[in-house]
């Protein structure tokens, strides 16, 4: 598969041109890429998507709002709280995706969606969550801050600093520093006692040296029904190891929709 999936559009809650791209028939798997990111990088480059659709699946991924050829207006009101979950639920609506018929899952900003589109009542048969622990989820404000710093220090940082290779992945992208200041204000907590209602089968799979959002162990405790799985890699060369759609495909397989 080549990174030129055709893209396609829906509308957001609020009337925002929204982007996603798909491959693959069978049963609908929505997956959300991490912040700064894109479908087509988390999802399509690494070779993620052509597995898991060789494997029966209809793999459908968006671009989220204020990243790649999704709208990224810089007007701070186009980024209300729980804007992102809001996105997700216009997107299976305009798929006709409805509960049960579907599963749904993300990396990083892409997993704190999905678990935010949980708590709001999204019902698919089983739910992925990559990239991200627990304290990821119930403090989001520990990553927010990490980040606004980065996107209001560009340029200052030292070569082979975290926050140097943030900037690096960012011009990579080429994406929008202002949007993505924006998106930090959707990011929304979610208490520790709602994830005790979350009974959706859960995968959580994170890298072994992956601690950029607490620990994913953690989450999977957290969650009633979630099993956790661990593969190679920190936060950033996780996402790009086969052992990411391996993990996903033999979960999938294994527990029923």
């Amino acid at each position: 598969m080549t990174e030129t999936l055709p893209v396609q559009y829906f509308d957001g809650r609020d009337g925002a041109r929204l982007a996603y791209r798909e491959t693959g028939e069978g049963r609908p798997l929505v997956l959300i890429h991490g912040y700064f990111s894109t479908a087509t990088v988390n999802w399509i480059r690494y070779g993620h998507a052509p597995k898991i659709a060789a494997a029966g699946f209809r793999v459908i991924m968006p671009d989220l709002r204020g990243h790649g050829d999704s709208a990224a207006p810089h007007d701070p009101a186009a980024y209300p709280p729980d804007a992102l979950a809001d996105d997700g639920f216009a997107l299976l609506d305009h798929l006709g995706l409805t509960d049960g018929g579907y599963d749904l899952g993300g990396y990083s900003l892409g997993a704190r969606t999905t678990v935010r589109m949980l708590a709001r009542g999204a019902r698919p048969g089983r739910a992925i969550l990559s990239g991200m622990g627990l304290k990821g989820i119930v403090r989001t404000e520990g990553r927010g801050g990490y980040f606004h710093r980065v996107l209001t220090n560009l340029g200052t940082f030292e070569r082979g600093t975290p926050e140097w290779r943030a900037e690096a992945f960012l011009k990579t992208v080429g994406g929008d520093p202002q949007a993505l200041l924006n998106v930090l204000n959707t990011f929304v907590d979610t208490p520790r006692e709602t994830l005790d209602h979350i009974l959706t089968p859960t995968l959580v799979v994170c890298g072994r040296d992956d601690h950029d959002n607490g620990s994913a162990q953690e989450l999977a405790d957290a969650l009633p029904e979630a099993r956790y799985a661990e593969i190679p890699g920190n936060h950033m060369s996780a996402v790009t190891r086969a052992e990411l759609a391996d993990a996903i495909v033999d979960y999938l397989a294994a527990t029923p929709a």
